[in-house]
């Protein structure tokens, strides 16, 4: 009883200065925050960026990820993680984009994380599939398989979603891509076995599905917003959405 009694002054003296830590600590998390925040709003209103970084917030992010990612490749090229190579990886890649600047490549929609992930799981399920039928029509007796250059139109407007529609495309065994009209969206496609109605469906559908998938990760209608190094017709910068066509198919004996 007596060792409690004793004990009660202190914990009621370490009680007060407890608190007035975690409220000392608050505090100071708010006026970091605050201060943050009118930093962040005075450097977009007064800071101007040089035309080299971009126009826009999307085109400044490109940049610094590119400077970023050569910058971790100079890393690993050395193979030691010193501030050194870091600082010496940034002044290279920095002196790289200046000196040999590559084309501006238009950055105008955004992306959504789950739809490029149910994209890539896609992938991996038609990679699979595909590979297994393939396999099937090389060893299985019987007449070869009917190929066909097959004529679609793609309702994507950037050209570096068109880029990435294409490598999907190719990286799927049956389908590759020869061709690509680029004023007109056009893809000709050889496909690997069309012998039947049922095939030339099953091919469209998943032209279809290749298109509207990616439209939902990467460039939906209500968050495109056009860039001035677009360089396609003026009918897609308008946000005119065109079905797939239908057209003729080119049929060569493979």
């Amino acid at each position: 009883m007596s060792d409690s009694a004793e004990r009660t002054p202190a914990t009621a003296t370490r009680r007060p200065v407890r608190s007035f830590l975690i409220n000392a600590w608050r505090l100071s998390l708010l006026f970091l925050l605050w201060n943050l925040v009118r930093l962040f709003v005075w450097t977009r209103n007064h800071v101007r960026l040089p035309r080299w970084f971009g126009s826009d917030f999307r085109e400044v992010a490109v940049r610094l990820w590119t400077i970023a990612w050569l910058a971790f490749v100079w890393v690993l090229l050395w193979g030691t993680l010193s501030w050194a190579n870091v600082l010496g990886g940034l002044l290279l890649a920095a002196a790289v984009l200046t000196v040999l600047p590559l084309p501006r490549v238009p950055v105008e929609g955004r992306i959504h994380p789950l739809s490029v992930l149910r994209l890539v799981l896609r992938l991996i399920y038609d990679f699979m599939v595909s590979s297994a039928q393939v396999a099937w029509m090389a060893v299985r007796p019987g007449r070869p398989p009917l190929g066909a250059v097959m004529r679609v139109r793609l309702a994507i407007k950037s050209d570096m979603v068109l880029t990435l529609a294409v490598d999907y495309l190719n990286l799927v065994p049956g389908t590759m891509v020869l061709e690509i009209d680029h004023r007109r969206r056009m893809l000709y496609i050889h496909v690997f076995d069309v012998r039947s109605e049922k095939k030339v469906r099953a091919f469209y559908r998943q032209i279809a599905y290749v298109e509207r998938t990616f439209v939902q990760a990467f460039e939906r209608d209500s968050e495109w917003h056009p860039s001035p190094y677009h360089g396609i017709d003026d009918d897609f910068h308008g946000g005119v959405r065109r079905t797939i066509d239908r057209p003729t198919t080119e049929g060569s004996q493979t």
